[in-house]
Parts: structure tokens; C-alpha cells; sequence
């Protein structure tokens, strides 16, 4: 299987069902920008390699069933009005994130003001990946009402999720929050 099609050489790119669309299209844009939030996600989970702590397993099995259900959500905006969806969120996707929101931020010190993003590598990545998830949710909204509410609902909670889990791995491997200095 080739890698290069050249089919998008002149700043096109196919939608799923073959429509052709400007690579500056709304869908494009919230695909790949749930692309871009997958990625980060992978490279916050890399940092993670060499490192031991309570619930690692967790986390891990947790954001490689979010990165596979990432691409479906990618699917999801990527296929035009009209069309069947081949796979699509449900509300357990959703509440499976929050259980988990929940749990970690149990054991977290509460939050007094805001903090700055950052510690330790992988917990600045899923500072990273919260940001990027955010701008996903932006673009998929952008799209109206053609898009799925679970979907948008799924982006804001992973949104979430990223922040709490930023925070959880600072929190076990031992990296002190910044606040803001006023």
C-alpha cells in the first residue's frame, strides 16, 4: 500500500464516502485536529514508559481505548451530512471518563486557583493534549448542528479528563503545582 495518493496535491482532500472537499474545510479542520489531540495523547503516554506509580495501568489502558475511540470521532466529522455514520459514541463513553475523573480527583488537593501547565513531561503533554482537545471541541461546534451532541459532549469531558489526569500524574510522581503569582 502506497502512502502518497498526490490526490491531495491541489489542496483537496476526500471526505469519508469520496466527497471531495478544500483541505481548509470545517470537517478537515475538526478531524484533524482530533488527529492532533490523539498524538499528543501518544506522546503524553511515551513519558510514561520508564516510569512506576499507582494506577500507571489504569491511565494507560484508559487513554489507548480513548485513542481508538479518538479516530472513530474522527470518522464521525468526517463523514458528510446525509451519510451513514459507521460507528458512533454512546453516553457510556462519556460516563466512563467521568468515573474516572472522579476517582482521580479524589485524591487530589483541591483546587484554590488556577495553575500553571507543566511538571513533569507527561503531565505537561496532557496539559498539551486538554488544550488541543478544547480546539477540537471549538471546530466541531463550528459545524452546527450536523454534528452528533455526544460527540461534542465526549470532546469537552476528554477535555477534562486530560486536565485531571495531568494533574493526577504530576500528583503521583511527585511534581509540585505552580499557581499563579498575582
Amino acid at each position: 500500500m502506497k502512502i502518497y495518493t498526490k490526490t491531495g496535491d491541489k489542496g483537496t482532500t476526500s471526505l469519508l464516502y469520496g466527497q471531495r472537499v478544500p483541505k481548509t474545510d470545517a470537517r478537515v479542520e475538526a478531524y484533524g485536529t482530533c488527529d492532533e489531540t490523539n498524538s499528543m495523547i501518544g506522546l503524553a503516554l511515551s513519558y510514561l514508559t520508564e516510569e512506576n506509580f499507582q494506577g500507571k495501568e489504569i491511565i494507560e489502558e484508559l487513554f489507548h481505548k480513548i485513542q481508538t475511540t479518538l479516530f472513530h470521532v474522527g470518522a464521525e466529522l468526517a463523514t458528510p451530512k446525509g451519510k451513514e455514520v459507521k460507528w458512533s459514541l454512546t453516553s457510556s463513553d462519556i460516563e466512563e471518563m467521568e468515573k474516572h475523573i472522579d476517582n482521580w480527583n479524589e485524591s487530589l488537593p483541591e483546587l484554590t486557583n488556577f495553575i500553571l501547565p507543566g511538571g513533569h513531561s507527561a503531565g505537561a503533554a496532557f496539559h498539551v493534549a486538554r488544550t488541543i482537545a478544547r480546539r477540537a471541541e471549538r471546530c466541531a461546534v463550528e459545524l452546527g448542528e450536523e454534528v452528533n451532541p455526544l460527540v461534542l459532549a465526549y470532546l469537552n469531558r476528554l477535555s477534562d479528563l486530560l486536565f485531571v489526569a495531568a494533574r493526577y500524574v504530576n500528583d503521583q510522581l511527585g511534581y509540585k503545582e505552580q499557581g499563579l503569582h498575582q
